[in-house]
């Protein structure tokens, strides 16, 4: 690993340390929570849409668990502002993988995708289109 993956290591443990977006919204669209029961990673994001009801205008999330569970949400919180729930759906690992800018491993990977599918959770509950309670990396 090179001198970028180095930046890409520093970007995380800034996330980590000094989380963007993190707290709550006073008034959000929708609310959802998720949990990685391996190792105890939990994540809360609020949404709340614009007048179209469709584009993300803002996002805050409040959790707590590992540097990459957590800096995955900061990261999270503020590329999904002016994105479409149907861009959000669209997600998949890879783009939060590729957002993080590191390899990351087997063991990892549900850390790195939790607040990804508690926002992708929370928007089809949202959208009538899910009904469950609590989005788990389990699933």
């Amino acid at each position: 690993m090179g001198l970028g993956s180095d930046m890409y290591r520093q970007q995380i443990l800034d996330h980590y340390k000094n989380p963007r977006n993190y707290g709550e919204l006073e008034d959000p669209t929708f609310t959802h929570i998720g949990e990685n029961p391996m190792c105890g990673d939990e994540i809360r994001m609020d949404v709340q849409l614009a007048d179209d009801g469709e584009t993300i205008e803002r996002v805050a999330f409040r959790g707590d668990g590992c540097a990459i569970s957590q800096a995955s949400a900061s990261m999270l919180s503020g590329e999904l502002a002016g994105t479409t729930l149907t861009e959000l759906h669209e997600m998949d690992r890879d783009d939060v993988i590729d957002m993080l800018g590191v390899d990351i491993s087997p063991m990892r990977v549900k850390c790195a995708v939790l607040a990804e599918k508690v926002a992708q959770d929370g928007a089809e509950i949202y959208q009538g289109e899910l009904d469950v309670d609590k989005t788990t990396t389990e699933d």
